[in-house]
């Protein structure tokens, strides 16, 4: 073997903490990650999700604690989820202006400020009594422009409560262009959406639907959301829609079974783009945890690497204030 051989040897920037960390690709900030909050009516204390442990229900009080907390960290923002005290078939709770997410921005912002970033989701599947995201027709079916009107209002309630972003989630076809139409006509001109462009159909939702106590009836969403096994063309004319409805930055969800989608957004566009990292993921890492059969600091950061990779400028987790601190 000659005395110069190898001549590449690429473990020399591997060799050192200091090295790795100088040489590294891809970086995570406190400010990038998202932490997705819920808040439920008429409880006195936190109420802890079975499926999905270290996440709580919060009361109004709790959930500025815990938005305190995410700002001190450095975490770029929350998003908040309402779970109401009464749920009924057009989700009358989304657009109450005494509605338990309206009264929670109200908190937040007159706490906060502009400290962090305070999100609202858009949708109705925690307000309706048969879980699905829109309005049914008598034969059980969404219908995608009554629901366009339920959207509409509740993100105006959201922003005159103090939401700085909305963050339409449901997948009826002109969401975005609705909610758009409907802030810009009721002075909310300045506030951003985010849309929630690429939505699977997916198996990874479960822990959420606990969390958020989505009517269990609810049924099969595969007619609006997209199929995991559909072409990345469909996704990809998604995005497009939306940037035309006037979205100002883009979504995929979920994540991690998703790489390859959060890449090819990525190349598409030249707006921020956001990845959720799903109730399923968390609560898959945190089983596995607790069983021992995983490093559960190390899966946590490599799984948020891997996100960031793939091309999301934001990342939606639940472990968002941990991370944050870990970071900091």
């Amino acid at each position: 073997m000659s005395a110069e051989f190898p001549v590449a040897r690429p473990r020399r920037l591997r060799r050192t903490v200091p090295l790795r960390r100088m040489v590294a690709g891809t970086r995570l900030h406190p400010a990038e990650l998202i932490l997705p909050m819920f808040v439920k009516e008429g409880i006195a204390e936190p109420a802890p999700v079975g499926s999905m442990p270290g996440v709580v229900q919060h009361t109004r009080e709790s959930l500025r604690k815990a938005a305190h907390e995410a700002a001190e960290a450095g975490v770029g923002g929350v998003i908040l989820f309402g779970i109401p005290a009464v749920k009924d078939g057009r989700g009358s709770g989304a657009d109450d202006p005494e509605g338990i997410v309206q009264l929670a921005l109200a908190d937040l912002r007159a706490d906060l400020g502009d400290d962090l970033v305070v999100m609202a989701d858009t949708c109705l599947d925690e307000y309706t009594d048969h879980g699905h995201c829109g309005i049914l027709t008598e034969s059980g079916e969404v219908d995608n422009d009554l629901t366009l009107e339920r959207y509409a209002a509740a993100a105006v309630a959201q922003a005159r409560a103090g939401a700085q972003v909305i963050a339409p989630s449901g997948m009826m076809d002109g969401q975005v262009g609705a909610i758009r139409t409907a802030l810009d006509a009721d002075g909310h001109a300045e506030i951003p959406i985010l849309g929630y462009s690429v939505k699977y159909a997916s198996a990874f939702y479960g822990p959420f639907r606990d969390a958020a106590e989505c009517a269990p009836q609810f049924g099969d969403r595969s007619a609006y959301q997209q199929d995991p096994a559909g072409p990345i063309g469909e996704a990809l004319r998604e995005v497009r829609l939306d940037l035309a409805e006037g979205a100002d930055a883009v979504m995929v969800k979920p994540a991690m079974a998703y790489l390859d989608i959060i890449h090819q957004v990525r190349e598409l566009v030249d707006v921020p783009v956001a990845a959720y990292q799903v109730s399923g993921e968390y609560a898959m890492v945190e089983a596995a945890a607790a069983n021992g059969w995983i490093d559960r600091d190390r899966v946590i950061m490599e799984s948020l690497i891997a996100i960031r990779r793939a091309g999301a400028d934001m990342i939606l987790t639940y472990w968002a204030t941990e991370v944050a601190r870990r970071l900091g």
